[in-house]
């Protein structure tokens, strides 16, 4: 199973948590005092924009991550994915310059300046030598702030993204994930694709992205990470000298409010006449805040978080039900998220459902052995240097740091939060937050073959 459709649940990045099946470590959380060497310097410019500089001075590629909170959690219910739309044509033209001459000029200098528009936020990723820092915080700076949305532009990014939306549709695990989430986070902004539909990108104007950048693009929403060779002071004047007359709206910044839990169990079924059905089941859960997080992120590994996990070895190793079978606990910032997603022949389904409800109930009313709970915790602790490899990745881990409130002593309070955890609070924290009973089920497959009445 690919990563692509990991990452249109929301599942993707230092926001809402990691891929389980890649070394990459989950987010962490404030516990206790701070302690250890902070990840980097942290201070804010006079308008409100927060900057963290980590300096590695060894390595000659800056990169610098900007996390603006304008992400599809602001979309207006009949228009979804207005924020991803307008994220992903900020560097399409500015007042000072072409979208070719932005892309020829940090082309020319072996760069690279993409956008991205997320759940919680928008974001802008700069990677040049540092030689060429000061042109790519100019090109940066315009992008974030000149845009000028050409209606050409407009009408050709509109075009790709339901080009992509199309083709998407041809890919069933990224169709039942999209339904899966509509299920888990009903009325609640988490519950609407990022990128759009079809339907709601036609009804999305030119007008609308410019009032979009005008009403949540501001500095007072904004985070910026830098990592590689540049001291916090150079940082801080470069940035000062760019984005220093950005100037915060008299309107103050406003956001959904949390996904609701304990919403009933809702089943969707799509017929396709495909070999093998995608089902994620699942249900939306505490956030990133909670106290039971580390125990609820051990929980989902001992169950699903890798080639030891229970579902794996049960589903997989010893029946060769599913071709790919996985847990996840991911969290966002205005709720978390917990599924258990599998790929199997169309008859096996009810199959694995059976064997996956069994080991949730398992979860419930027994404690996890001790070399389960041992293992969990060394692959969790152990495999978080891996998300602090390149620069870039030092940057993505810098806003989640900030946009979680994790602190900057993150890695050593991560590590002593996790190895804290007892068997007995996973058990708690499992029986309170997960019921089999109130999760939802999203199936995309050939239903017939699967034993389901056909929608």
């Amino acid at each position: 199973m690919g990563l692509l459709p990991l990452a249109l649940l929301g599942l993707a990045g230092p926001g809402f948590g990691q891929d389980p099946r890649a070394p990459a470590a989950p987010s962490a959380g404030p516990e206790g005092p701070a302690e250890g060497p902070p990840l980097a310097a942290r201070f804010e410019l006079p308008n409100g924009i927060v900057v963290l500089v980590a300096e590695r001075p060894a390595l000659p590629i800056v990169s610098v991550r900007v996390s603006v909170g304008a992400g599809a959690v602001l979309d207006p219910p009949d228009k979804a994915g207005l924020a991803n739309l307008t994220a992903l044509l900020l560097t399409r033209g500015t007042r000072t310059r072409t979208a070719l001459e932005i892309d020829r000029a940090i082309e020319f200098v072996g760069g690279s300046l993409e956008t991205d528009g997320g759940r919680d936020a928008g974001t802008v990723a700069l990677a040049v030598l540092r030689r060429d820092l000061d042109l790519g915080l100019d090109l940066l700076a315009d992008v974030l702030l000149r845009p000028t949305f050409p209606a050409e532009e407009f009408d050709r990014k509109r075009d790709e993204v339901v080009a992509s939306i199309r083709q998407s549709e041809q890919d069933p695990e990224t169709v039942a994930g999209r339904v899966f989430r509509r299920l888990a986070f009903p009325g609640h902004p988490y519950g609407l694709p990022v990128a759009g539909t079809e339907e709601s990108l036609g009804r999305i104007t030119r007008d609308a992205v410019v009032a979009f950048h005008a009403a949540y693009f501001r500095p007072d929403a904004t985070v910026i990470a830098l990592a590689g060779s540049v001291t916090a002071g150079d940082a801080r004047a470069a940035l000062i000298a760019r984005l220093g007359g950005w100037t915060v709206p008299e309107s103050p910044a406003t956001g959904p409010g949390p996904a609701a839990l304990g919403t009933p169990a809702r089943t969707e079924l799509v017929q396709r006449e495909v070999t093998q059905s995608s089902v994620f089941v699942g249900q939306a859960t505490v956030g990133r805040s909670h106290s039971d997080f580390y125990p609820l992120v051990l929980a989902s590994h001992v169950l699903g978080g890798g080639s030891s996990s229970r579902l794996y070895v049960r589903v997989r190793e010893e029946r060769g039900l599913a071709y790919s079978v996985f847990s996840h606990h991911a969290p966002g910032q205005y709720g978390g998220m917990f599924l258990v997603g599998f790929q199997s022949e169309n008859a096996r389904v009810r199959e694995v459902l059976s064997l996956v409800q069994d080991e949730l109930q398992r979860l419930r009313r027994e404690r996890v052995g001790d070399d389960e709970l041992a293992r969990a915790k060394a692959y969790l602790v152990g495999s978080f240097p891996l998300s602090m490899d390149t620069n870039g990745e030092v940057a993505a881990l810098l806003l989640g740091v900030e946009r979680f409130g994790l602190g900057l002593d993150y890695p050593t309070r991560y590590r002593r939060a996790v190895e804290a955890v007892t068997a007995d609070e996973i058990r708690r924290a499992v029986e309170t937050h997960w019921n089999p009973l109130q999760m939802s089920l999203a199936v995309v497959g050939n239903l017939r073959e699967a034993g389901f009445p056909a929608p």
